[in-house]
């Protein structure tokens, strides 16, 4: 037989390990070819490859993100190959099959839960007696009545053959994000959740899962991302495998992890600050909700207390970037409460903070009583909640609206420091800026239309300056300072229109000209020429001492001239400043 396992991943860069887990548990029985898309692609471009490729059966991987345009994909396929048999597995199709059955009946079999021995045994019997009864954890028809067999034990893990081995894979390591598990399974019962369905938590042997770091380092892999639901559930596996990467990690590799953070012992956070390489490790930690009812509410336990410690060591330590996830939408989280929510999280300064809303998957216990809050939400993936007993869909609005300006201005971290000035000392709460802007951009009907750095800077400028702030000459230093800041090269037109006249800039690039020190003794080792410094750098008026505020973060009304160089040596850029008050007066015509 021809067999292909294939999924549509959400990016380029994604792999789909589901496909490498049954490619290596089948083979070599079986001989299986692997085809990856991305949802973006063409459904007529998906299905002519997959023709081409002459298949007798066909497994597709399915995920709330990836199910909508499978189905095309399918439908399509049976259309010209009728003959193939598809497959259909993953979390998406686990649950409420019966239904899956009925809306898809271009597919031939579903496997129910962990795919790899169900999908192994069904080759069997499609290759030989096609006894599918005899099977566990498949549904499919028989006669056109619908067959549910039970799921099957689970997996032993620690017996389960490598999926990262595959020749055709070696290429691409450097290129896509690679995904590893070293366990299934979570010891938590969110309900929202769909890994607290499986009770308790199994290991891999941690030894393979040693060797398989290696080879995919050794092999080019640079970003190496871990699944499982909490890595630091045991805390002695925990150490072992962080000082396993301490110790063998190549430069340049990344590992991410999701932690739970409030479980998290103060001497593992120290022992990472005192040994881990800056940018070896990335943490990603779901908080959802700081409201204790909340939590209770969908089975959640948290000590919000001990996650900030454990937050706020790891970013006093400056080694590990965190990732911080929340959910609106929870119930009895209403918009007051979710706001809350927001501030509380915000004030970690977390490197990214995700605003995601609650999706009603298939199977949690949250969607089995969604009725009990009231709950409308889309009938198709990603189930995503429309509003229930105390969140209006005005509210959704107005909360997507934060996200939005969350996702363009802090997460891609273009503007740190006007953000930083004006929930510090403009607005009441963070929560009231990003709601106000994005509110505003949404009435301007921005969200419409492209944008490019310099749109995004202006954007924000015409928003407070409707506004009407008495320090915006204060805002408008600090948004230069961040665009600045990001230049890799000396920009042609920057976005503001306030440019320091020419002959202003002429004099005091004439004085600096004369005398470097006039700038400091870390400008002078820069031995710029006369033509360099004109070429490569920018200066402008802040209208506060930079030099104090870098040192201490303190605004001092004193104007100070920046200095920007676009260093191409070290291709970096970089800032000298001093008070106004060390330069002559300019005398203009």
């Amino acid at each position: 037989m021809n067999i292909v396992v294939s999924t549509l991943n959400a990016k380029y860069i994604h792999t789909c390990l589901a496909l490498r887990c049954l490619k290596a548990y089948a083979e070599p029985e079986f001989a299986v070819e692997m085809a990856e898309y991305t949802i973006k692609d063409p459904i007529l471009n998906i299905v002519t490859d997959l023709y081409t490729r002459n298949p007798d059966v066909i497994g597709f991987s399915c995920y709330i993100w990836n199910i909508e345009e499978t189905i095309k994909v399918v439908k399509l396929l049976k259309k010209i190959k009728p003959e193939v048999k598809i497959i259909l597995g993953g979390p998406e199709v686990t649950y409420d099959v019966s239904q899956w059955l009925d809306r898809i009946p271009d597919a031939d079999f579903i496997a129910i839960g962990e795919g790899e021995e169900t999908f192994t045994q069904l080759l069997r019997e499609i290759e030989g007696e096609g006894n599918y009864e005899n099977v566990s954890g498949v549904a499919f028809r028989r006669d056109g009545e619908k067959v549910i067999n039970p799921q099957r034990n689970k997996i032993d893990l620690k017996e389960m053959p490598s999926p990262f081995r595959f020749e055709e894979d070696r290429s691409e390591l450097s290129k896509r994000v690679v995904y590893i598990e070293t366990s299934r399974g979570c010891p938590f019962s969110c309900q929202f959740c769909l890994s607290s369905i499986e009770v308790g938590v199994r290991y891999f042997d941690r030894e393979k899962v040693k060797d398989d770091i290696r080879f995919l380092m050794q092999n080019g892999a640079k970003t190496i991302k871990f699944v499982d639901r909490t890595f630091n559930i045991s805390r002695s596996y925990a150490m072992e495998m962080f000082q396993f990467l301490i110790d063998e990690h190549l430069p340049g590799t990344v590992f991410q992890f999701e932690i739970t953070a409030d479980i998290m012992r103060p001497e593992v956070i120290q022992f990472l600050n005192d040994n881990a390489p800056k940018g070896l490790f990335r943490f990603e930690i779901g908080v959802q909700s700081t409201n204790d009812a909340v939590n209770e509410l969908v089975m959640r336990k948290q000590n919000f207390q001990k996650l900030t410690r454990t937050v706020t060591m790891v970013k006093d330590g400056g080694k590990i970037d965190q990732h911080l996830d929340l959910i609106a939408g929870l119930p009895d989280e209403d918009y007051a409460s979710f706001k809350n929510t927001f501030n509380d999280v915000f004030a970690l300064r977390p490197e990214e903070l995700q605003l995601g809303f609650l999706k009603m998957l298939r199977g949690t216990g949250l969607r089995l009583r969604a009725d009990q809050h009231d709950y409308v939400y889309m009938d198709h993936s990603p189930y995503e909640i429309l509003r229930n007993n105390v969140l209006s869909f005005e509210d959704v609005i107005r909360i997507k609206q934060v996200e939005d300006i969350l996702e363009k201005y802090w997460n891609d971290h273009r503007v740190d420091h006007t953000i930083e000035f004006l929930v510090k000392h403009v607005y009441e709460t963070p929560f009231d800026f990003f709601q106000g802007f994005g509110t505003y951009w949404d009435e301007q009907g921005w969200s419409r239309i492209g944008h490019q750095l310099e749109d995004l800077f202006k954007r924000l400028d015409e928003y407070l300056l409707t506004e009407g702030f008495s320090d915006h000459h204060i805002i408008s230093g600090f948004m230069k300072l961040d665009y600045l800041q990001k230049q890799k090269f000396k920009p042609r037109k920057p976005w503001w229109n306030d440019l320091t006249d020419k002959p202003i800039r002429s004099h005091y690039y004439r004085q600096i000209s004369a005398d470097a020190s006039v700038m400091g003794e870390a400008f002078v080792a820069e031995e710029l020429s006369e033509k360099e410094l004109y070429k490569h750098t920018l200066l402008e008026i802040l209208p506060f001492d930079y030099e104090v505020y870098k040192e201490t973060g303190d605004i001092i009304s004193k104007p100070s001239l920046l200095l920007v160089f676009f260093d191409q040596r070290e291709n970096r850029t970089k800032l000298y400043s001093k008070p106004l008050s060390s330069f002559t007066v300019p005398v203009l015509n």
